[in-house]
């Protein structure tokens, strides 16, 4: 057993293309191991940004023995009437790479047969790697590939090195006009020289005697290190960014961080114009004192470590001055108009070419965020209506500010840092920011209701705008984000526990719209919330089956769909639940296939048998106990008082048929079984389980 290593060197791969390709290429490679038929162990990724490492450990030297039968031609015709082989037997031997004398015949269901017992070659794993690792380096994917020179091949930067060892020996192959070797290239600036290597173990110890840290979380633990030793020494923290610190430690070999300072007067413009500019453009790291302000400094990171570092943090100072002045400066115009002036500059831009411009948006967004708050169950709601007015009217102001066309990332964060410059009331800056939330899955929701409130009225309204002119996402298409923006809708009224009514918000959120406004499309939405829901809940550890139940039954409450998912849930996991939901469901499928009308009441005089007079009774016994716990949401309790009906109801099966040839005492049956129904069918739909 031996260590595989490749090296793929190659000019500076952008930061965001070393995991991916590195994981891509792992999978690949174990995959064609075991198609292969070869031993390893586990895979090893290491990568920098001119450099895509693999080394897999405990690879066989050969592949693994593979043996299988193959049938022949019948044993009647493979031989005479003397027991002679015939011509079929001896071209069959002959197909089969053995002697005649080897072949079997054994029964089989069409009878007697010849067989053979074939034993495939096998290969070194030399062999084999050499054969496919050309194919595998270049089905690596990228976002984006290139060519070079006159070479045919793409690759995400042209490759200029290949490295590869079996243990000691060496592996021959070639990508493009590259041939592979046993050596690797240093550090670019600092240890340009080769390095030879005595095995694909010793890789990693050459590699950093060569000045290079290849693998990815070493070099992010050096990093962090390193700059937060450079922050104490400027008696700073750190500017939280864990993005910034994994991006970084794929920009560089090998950190080496050093600490500049920037005017003090840049200090004016806001902090997230500063830290954007420094973290965008620059990828440094802002820096705050002891009490969280910001301070005038900042750590760049360098791949090399020059001779006068003074002299490169003063490349860095000069670098960051003109970026900062940009930014001061498209402040500085920003503040010669107000966020309501800003409002007017959107009926110039376009949301969608069927939906009108932004401007137009903020005015449905408005109307449906009054109708949200009415529907709510929030404290002052009069005081929430005149928030919410204000917020939806400059929620999208900062968009045609020169500080958010420069800086797309800023959209809400500057508008709520002008709202508090221009003495806005708080709750309404904030949702100014969060109406954008969550801005991926997972990601943190909205803060207080006023957000809340505005961020659900956006969404919807550009779910409900896409639907109505035909814009539906489908397969692996979703432009408009829809689906992402149906998730946060979702998540937001389960962490504010809103219970406003599902197909009212989508009716009216489809009311600002005169086309394709009508039942059918309001179906197709809450149809395609249903699903954001499926997903979310069952990303969430519920079983799809419980999930699926609890949709089936109702889907207008989104907290009541949770509490109810919880309750069966918990139900499945009981020792009789199988049996339970056998029984319930088959009440709902009779009631379903009957294709009758079902009176509501049942009529006592019509019994024929106990078993009838016993579940009505059991009915009766349970159902306003029952109604009250759904009512104050104890779905648990609820079900567990309806699963004690299952023996009665049983019972009733077994000693009456339902399907009555009289057609008063089905009638009658059929009511008796939809009293049974009515207790869960607001719960659960038991035929989903």
């Amino acid at each position: 057993m031996n260590t595989l290593l490749i090296e793929i060197g190659s000019e500076q791969i952008p930061a965001g293309y070393i995991v991916p390709a590195l994981e891509a290429f792992s999978k690949q490679i174990l995959d064609m191991l075991d198609s292969a038929r070869i031993d390893h162990g586990q895979a090893l990724t290491l990568g920098t940004p001119r450099r895509l490492v693999l080394m897999v450990k405990d690879v066989g030297d050969m592949q693994n023995v593979q043996t299988s039968t193959i049938t022949g031609p019948p044993e009647k015709i493979a031989f005479d009437k003397e027991g002679n082989p015939t011509v079929p037997a001896q071209k069959f031997a002959q197909k089969a790479g053995i002697p005649l004398d080897q072949i079997t015949v054994e029964d089989t269901p069409k009878g007697r047969y010849l067989t053979a017992v074939v034993q495939e070659t096998c290969e070194s794993a030399i062999t084999i790697l050499e054969q496919i690792l050309e194919k595998a380096i270049l089905s690596i994917p990228f976002p984006k590939s290139m060519r070079w020179g006159d070479l045919s091949i793409s690759f995400a930067r042209p490759i200029i090195s290949l490295t590869g060892l079996l243990g000691s020996k060496c592996l021959d192959f070639g990508v493009g006009n590259i041939r592979s070797s046993s050596f690797i290239f240093g550090h670019q600036f600092m240890n340009p020289e080769k390095y030879e290597l005595e095995s694909a173990d010793a890789y990693v110890k050459t590699a950093e005697s060569a000045g290079i840290i290849p693998g990815i979380e070493k070099r992010k633990d050096t990093l962090v290190t390193a700059i937060e030793a450079c922050a104490i020494s400027a008696g700073a923290v750190i500017q939280e960014d864990e993005e910034l610190i994994d991006l970084v430690t794929n920009l560089v070999e090998y950190p080496y961080p050093v600490v500049g300072t920037f005017d003090e007067t840049f200090l004016q413009v806001p902090d997230e114009v500063l830290i954007t500019a420094m973290r965008e453009h620059q990828k440094y790291f802002a820096l705050r004192d002891e009490t969280g302000k910001l301070k005038n400094q900042f750590i760049a990171v360098n791949n090399t470590k020059a001779k006068d570092m003074a002299l490169v943090t003063k490349g860095h100072e000069k670098v960051l001055r003109a970026r900062l002045s940009d930014a001061k400066f498209f402040y500085e115009t920003d503040q010669k108009s107000s966020l309501d002036e800003f409002a007017q500059k959107l009926k110039q831009v376009t949301f969608q070419e069927k939906l009108g411009t932004v401007y137009d948006k903020t005015l449905r967004v408005g109307a449906l965020a009054q109708f949200l708050v009415n529907a709510s169950s929030y404290d002052d709601r009069e005081a929430l209506a005149r928030k919410v007015d204000r917020a939806a009217k400059i929620c999208k102001a900062d968009l045609v500010s020169q500080v958010v066309i420069e800086f797309t990332k800023l959209q809400g964060v500057i508008g709520r840092a002008y709202a508090l410059k221009a003495g806005e009331d708080k709750d309404v800056a904030c949702a100014i920011e969060q109406h954008y939330r969550p801005v991926y899955s997972g990601g943190s929701l909205p803060e207080n209701p006023t957000a809340c409130i505005l961020a659900i009225a956006d969404k919807l309204d550009t779910i409900c705008g896409c639907f109505s002119v035909g814009l539906i996402p489908t397969g692996g298409t979703d432009p408009y984000g829809l689906r992402r923006q149906g998730i946060g809708i979702l998540g937001i009224m389960m962490d504010q526990k809103l219970e406003i009514n599902l197909t009212s918000m989508i009716e009216k959120g489809l009311s600002a719209y005169s086309q394709n406004n009508d039942a059918k499309t309001v179906l197709e939405i809450k149809e395609f919330l249903q699903n954001r829901m499926l997903n979310l809940l069952v990303d969430t550890g519920y079983s799809k089956e419980a999930v699926n139940s609890a949709l089936g039954a109702s889907f207008d409450n989104i907290p009541d769909v949770v509490l109810r998912v919880r309750a069966l849930d918990a139900l499945r996991k009981e020792p009789d639940f199988e049996p339970l939901s056998i029984t319930f469901k088959r009440v709902e499928n009779i009631l379903r296939k009957s294709g009758q009308d079902v009176q509501i009441s049942v009529n006592e005089n019509l019994f024929e048998d106990a078993s009838e007079s016993g579940l009505f009774a059991a009915v009766l016994k349970v159902k306003n106990t029952v109604d009250r716990l759904i009512e104050n949401g104890v779905y648990d309790e609820a079900l567990t008082h309806i699963a004690g009906l299952r023996p009665v109801v049983d019972t009733f099966f077994d000693d009456v048929m339902v399907m009555a040839e009289d057609d008063t005492i089905r009638q009658n049956r059929m009511a008796l079984l939809s009293s049974v129904s009515a207790l869960f069918k607001n719960i659960a739909d038991f035929t989903k389980i």
